[in-house]
Parts: structure tokens; C-alpha cells; sequence
């Protein structure tokens, strides 16, 4: 059996082209919910800016970092830990945060806002953890990745798609509100269509090697979810946006990493198998956590 560095997980070029339209679908169904007012919210509450920040774009991929040098797991299962923990929020974080009765506001201000960071922060963050671990390095190099390719993408998937949805919705908000409810769901349907097909077309891969990763993604996102706990327990926040920058923190959006992984790592094994099961668990870890707090008050 070959070493999980060098399997590729196959995802042929239409699929990667749908996949691409299907996450910027999505990332135009969470702008049409967004408003300038979400912006001036995050504005008049400068520490909770701070705290939602500094939890997901600065100390989950130092941790992230201090973990793989702690763990020191195959080198692309390393850069699939340092993708996901560069990656922003993802969109269901907003219905785990009104699951959980935390600040539904602030999660939607918190989601637009690292999705407009994460067009720099993204690409920053994962070329620079990446290149500093001597073994990931070494596949960086081999890959020859281009970090303006990758901040161009990142561009066009997440930046385009946001201020697009926003200006529709400044123009004609009773025709977003309306779109937005049959919008984002179907777009996320389809997202989730593609990846069970991608798992299913490598069912043999998965089954081979998701031992390598099942313990070290669910330790991973139980990290970042108490992670983004502790931070807003220090900065006394209250329960309420506690819940919130923990969701905000712990649910990342693996989506962005699949494709940027099938995109420029041509699916490299232990990176999209992490990746993928990072996308389905912590959609089980997020509800889970989200359900028990619904009955904390």
C-alpha cells in the first residue's frame, strides 16, 4: 500500500469546475443575509472584533502549528491541518449559533467579516505554517504552489460572490431575503452531493487511510472549539458570545479547503481525506455542542 503522501484522490476536471460554482453559490446565499449593519455592529463592539479575530485567523493556526510539531503526522495530513485551520468560518456556523441560543447577529457579522480577511489571511496563514515545518516544506516546494494563484482563487470564490450578494441585497433586499431561503440550501445540497460522490469514486482510498486521520481531525476541532471558549472566557465575554466565538472558531469552512487542495495539490491524500472529514465531523461535533447548549441558559 503506497505511503498516504503520495495518493491522490481522484476528482476529474467538471467536477472540480461544479464544485467551484457550487461553493460561491453558497458564499452568495450567506452575502444576500448580510447587511452594512452587521458591519457597524462588529464596529460598536470593537472587543468582540478583537476576540472573533484573533481566535481564528491568529491562534488557531498557531495551534494548529504547535500541534502538528507536538503530533508530527505525515507531512500532507500536516498541510491538510494547516488548510483547514487557515480556511474562515463556514456558513452553517450561523444556524449552530441560533441552535445554541448564542448571538445569531454577531455570528452572520463575525462569518462576513472572516470572509472578507480570509481573501488575504487564508493564503497567508497556510503559506506561512507550511513553509516554516521543515516536512511540509519540502511538499510545498514539490508542489511549486503559487501564492497569488492562490489568493486569486480565493478572490473569486469568496470575495466576488460576497460583495456581489451584498450589493443585490442593498438593491432589492425583499427579493435577497426571498432568494437567500431557497438559495442557500440548495446550494449547500449540491456541495454535499459533490463530496459524497468524491467519496465514493475513492471509497477504496478512504476506507485504506481515514484511520490515519479520524483521531487526529476529531482532537483537532475539539481544540479549536475550546480554543475559541477559552479566549472569549478571558476577554469576558458573556455566555452568549462565548457560544458564539466558539462555533465561530471550531466550524471551519473545509469546503474552500477541498477545493484549493483538488485545485492546486491535485487531491494529495492524507490533505483531502483530512479535509473531508473535517467537512463531515464538525457538522456532527457543531450540532452536538450546539443541541446540549440549547437547554444552557
Amino acid at each position: 500500500m503506497l505511503e498516504i503522501d503520495q495518493v491522490k484522490i481522484n476528482f476529474d476536471g467538471t467536477g472540480l469546475w461544479v464544485l467551484n460554482i457550487a461553493l460561491a453559490v453558497v458564499m452568495f446565499g450567506v452575502a444576500l443575509g448580510i447587511t452594512v449593519d452587521d458591519f457597524k455592529q462588529l464596529l460598536q463592539a470593537p472587543r468582540i472584533l478583537l476576540v472573533g479575530v484573533l481566535s481564528q485567523f491568529f491562534l488557531l493556526p498557531l495551534i494548529t502549528f504547535v500541534l502538528v510539531l507536538s503530533i508530527k503526522p505525515q507531512p500532507s495530513i500536516a498541510l491538510g491541518m494547516f488548510m483547514v485551520a487557515a480556511c474562515p468560518g463556514g456558513n452553517i456556523s450561523n444556524f449552530m449559533t441560533h441552535l445554541a441560543k448564542g448571538n445569531t447577529a454577531l455570528s452572520v457579522s463575525l462569518t462576513a467579516l472572516a470572509t472578507f480577511l480570509a481573501v488575504f489571511m487564508t493564503p497567508l496563514n497556510f503559506q506561512f505554517y507550511g513553509s516554516f515545518y521543515q516536512p511540509t516544506a519540502h511538499l510545498l516546494k514539490t508542489v511549486e504552489i503559487d501564492f497569488f494563484e492562490l489568493f486569486k482563487l480565493v478572490v473569486l470564490i469568496l470575495g466576488i460572490p460576497l460583495v456581489l450578494g451584498m450589493i443585490f441585497r442593498y438593491k432589492n433586499e425583499f427579493v435577497a431575503i426571498r432568494v437567500s431561503k431557497l438559495l442557500k440550501p440548495f446550494s449547500i445540497m449540491v456541495f454535499g452531493v459533490i463530496v459524497i460522490l468524491a467519496f465514493t469514486k475513492n471509497i477504496d482510498v478512504f476506507n485504506a487511510y481515514i484511520h490515519r486521520v479520524f483521531t487526529l481531525t476529531v482532537f483537532h476541532n475539539m481544540v479549536a472549539l475550546l480554543l475559541g471558549f477559552m479566549v472569549a472566557y478571558l476577554f469576558k465575554l458573556s455566555f452568549k458570545n462565548r457560544k458564539t466565538i466558539t462555533i465561530e472558531t471550531g466550524i471551519q469552512n473545509s469546503g474552500l479547503g477541498l477545493l484549493l487542495i483538488f485545485t492546486f495539490f491535485d487531491g494529495l491524500g492524507g490533505m483531502a481525506i483530512l479535509a473531508a472529514f473535517w467537512g463531515v465531523w464538525h457538522i456532527i461535533s457543531g450540532l452536538i455542542l450546539a443541541s446540549y447548549w440549547s437547554n444552557k441558559t
